[in-house]
């Protein structure tokens, strides 16, 4: 129970990975403030809800956080695939003021209570394709690219504060994000044979992750982008 009486905050906490980690965290005893558009029927009764759109209002959060804040993570994210030439100036836009905007006000609206803290950890979710060429993902990679060079600043900046921060960037994961690309047997067969451990990610490999690096067992990692993608964005097996 090493997250007993730590305040935890998951903003995109109502399906995929950011549900799973809010069942995780709130197995280990932690103080979980799940942010999002809508709640989740299947929350903990114990959970505190904080009503959020990030394309909106991230302005709010200073207002309702706890003045202790141990971990922040954003779950917030899209999956726009799109050939390049049918890009639109707003898919741009969007898929930016989400991914990286949303990120960095929701941050720095939290921080009052992240610095607070004795040590705290911010986690953000990038994207395998960041850092590995894939054909429809340009708008989505050029903002988890973003995302990553936010997270590398930000735990530069923050680490007088003792404030880690981290980023996972998966590879296809199962969630209600990914179910058009995984909606056959064909395309869940063939998506599995594109990942060098052959299968695609499940919600639970994610949140165990994230949960590691919100965790004092990661107390002297910060400034990292770890791929938890089964080995996609290192790993050639076929010639």
């Amino acid at each position: 129970m090493q997250f007993q009486n730590k305040n935890i905050l998951i903003i995109g906490a109502s399906s995929g990975i950011g549900l799973e980690l809010v069942h995780l965290l709130n197995s280990e005893g932690a103080n979980v403030f799940a942010a999002s558009r809508n709640p989740s029927d299947s929350w903990p009764e114990s959970i505190q809800y904080i009503k959020l759109d990030v394309m909106l209002e991230a302005g709010i959060l200073s207002e309702v956080l706890p003045a202790e804040l141990h971990g922040f993570v954003y779950c917030v994210g899209n999956i726009n695939l799109k050939p390049f030439s049918r890009i639109t100036e707003n898919d741009l836009i969007a898929d930016f003021k989400l991914n990286v905007v949303g990120a960095a006000l929701s941050i720095q609206q939290s921080l009052k209570s992240l610095k607070s803290a004795t040590a705290a950890s911010i986690v953000m979710i990038s994207s395998v394709a960041a850092r590995t060429g894939m054909a429809y993902h340009a708008s989505i990679a050029a903002s988890k690219a973003a995302v990553e060079g936010l997270a590398i600043s930000l735990a530069a900046e923050l680490s007088g504060s003792q404030i880690r921060v981290n980023v996972v960037a998966p590879s296809l994961t199962d969630t209600p994000l990914a179910s058009k690309l995984l909606n056959t047997p064909e395309k869940m067969e063939a998506s599995a044979k594109r990942h060098p451990i052959g299968r695609y990610g499940s919600v639970q490999d994610i949140s165990s992750a994230i949960r590691f690096l919100l965790s004092p067992e990661s107390s002297w990692i910060t400034g990292q982008v770890i791929p938890i993608d089964g080995g996609m964005s290192n790993l050639k097996t076929t010639f």
